[in-house]
């Protein structure tokens, strides 16, 4: 999206937020209808010991780090972002079978064809009334408690963090909570040595279900336990220019897997303030579920010669593991630390290039001030280090500080 896109969607967002406010404001009166605005003003400078890929450079993200040395050159690097900046509205609307609840959220980091650019993303965008919800909010496979109080922005690689477009029901709620949803099936499919044979030239998503979440969450004062499990159909199809005209118009190959998977998070409280705050997930074909790295699946078999593939190369779902450990202190109402280590470790198949994904290790630790209510200054030293399949690694460490101002109000 430009800058000049981003502007005038941005600028159409606020005036239709005024429009609401001064709607919901009329109805709030009568105790029918209420609205919030909330968000925050984040600045943060990032100073590198070493280089990750330019266009991710606002965030640390193991598999972002160059795949060879000097990949993306070999001084330090200096930034500032404003990216992380938020604004988000949540509405309540009163009726004799209960409240719709609403919510839209966006920040300003781009990703995807937006990576690198300071520019509108949407985070949650949804309704809810009685048992059901729809709109893009938290995967049911996802436990955003477990997320640690840490300024960097995309957070520890390996958890569970997919904000997804889906259906729920819950049906149970209260101290013990149990839901179900279907989700968007979005398959990242590794071509791996695919793209090397003549054949087959590349892979594409194949989905023809949705995804399929459950979750159990038993709350109590110290804290809470959440299970939740996916089932999802891992496809994918070869397309190739068969009648030369320049288009892969043509499935030359079409296969899939089951993937699976189940998160087990926690967060205990100690003393007052703080938490412990954990996170074990595995299964197959799960990839693009969690925070950072790995593929959903890739060829089963090694292609040793691409003008003759081994026949019965079949699509395998790629088992993953994730583990995120953090604690987070308070030293006093206006300082705390949190400080933690993380990893996505993935069990490549035969099929994948060296040069694939295979584990990424993340850990940080910081120091926060706050010096008045909604004012916030801190600092952070972060590492990572991303391995791949054929044995080669390269790691990254920087130091962040931020300065973060919120803003709210309830109409």
């Amino acid at each position: 999206m430009s800058s000049y896109r981003g502007a005038r969607l941005l600028a159409g967002l606020l005036v239709g937020t005024s429009m609401v406010l001064g709607a919901a404001s009329a109805g709030a009166a009568d105790g029918e209808k209420s609205f919030e605005v909330y968000g925050f003003a984040q600045l943060d400078y990032i100073q590198d010991f070493g280089r990750v890929d330019p266009d991710w450079e606002d965030t640390l993200r193991p598999s972002r780090l160059p795949k060879a040395n000097e990949e993306f050159g070999d001084d330090g690097q200096a930034s500032l972002s404003v990216k992380q900046s938020r604004l988000g509205v949540k509405g309540t609307v009163a009726t004799p079978k209960g409240d719709i609840n609403t919510k839209f959220e966006f920040d300003m980091f781009g990703v995807g064809s937006d990576a690198g650019e300071t520019t509108i993303r949407l985070r949650h965008a949804y309704g809810e009334f009685g048992q059901f919800l729809a709109g893009q909010t938290n995967s049911l496979f996802m436990d955003g408690d477990i997320f640690p109080n840490v300024i960097d922005y995309w957070g520890p690689a390996g958890m569970v963090f997919l904000r997804n477009p889906q259906i729920r029901w819950t049906p149970i709620r209260g101290a013990n909570s149990f839901a179900v949803a279907i989700e968007n099936p979005g398959n990242d499919i590794d071509s791996g040595q695919f793209r090397e044979v003549a054949d087959f030239p590349g892979a594409q998503g194949d989905q023809e279900y949705p995804d399929l979440t459950a979750q159990f969450r038993m709350a109590r004062d110290w804290g809470h336990v959440q299970v939740a499990g996916i089932l999802r159909w891992v496809g994918t199809e070869v397309l190739f220019d068969t009648d030369g005209d320049g288009r892969n118009d043509t499935v030359v190959y079409d296969d899939d897997d089951t993937g699976w998977g189940i998160n087990l998070t926690t967060v205990i409280n100690v003393f007052e303030r703080d938490a412990i705050r954990a996170g074990y997930v595995f299964g197959e074909g799960i990839a693009s579920y969690m925070n950072d790295g790995g593929m959903d699946a890739g060829p089963s078999q090694d292609i040793p010669d691409p003008s003759n593939p081994p026949a019965g190369t079949e699509v395998e779902a790629v088992e993953l593991q994730g583990l995120s450990l953090y604690y987070d202190h308070w030293w006093s109402d206006q300082y705390s630390t949190s400080f933690g280590y993380s990893f996505t470790d993935v069990d490549n198949t035969p099929g994948q290039t060296p040069d694939t994904f295979e584990k990424g290790q993340y850990a940080s630790a910081n120091l926060l001030y706050y010096p008045v209510k909604d004012v916030m200054v801190g600092a952070e030293l972060l590492w990572g280090e991303l391995e791949l399949f054929g044995g080669t690694d390269e790691d990254a460490t920087r130091l962040q500080i931020s300065f973060k101002y919120n803003f709210g109000t309830v109409l």
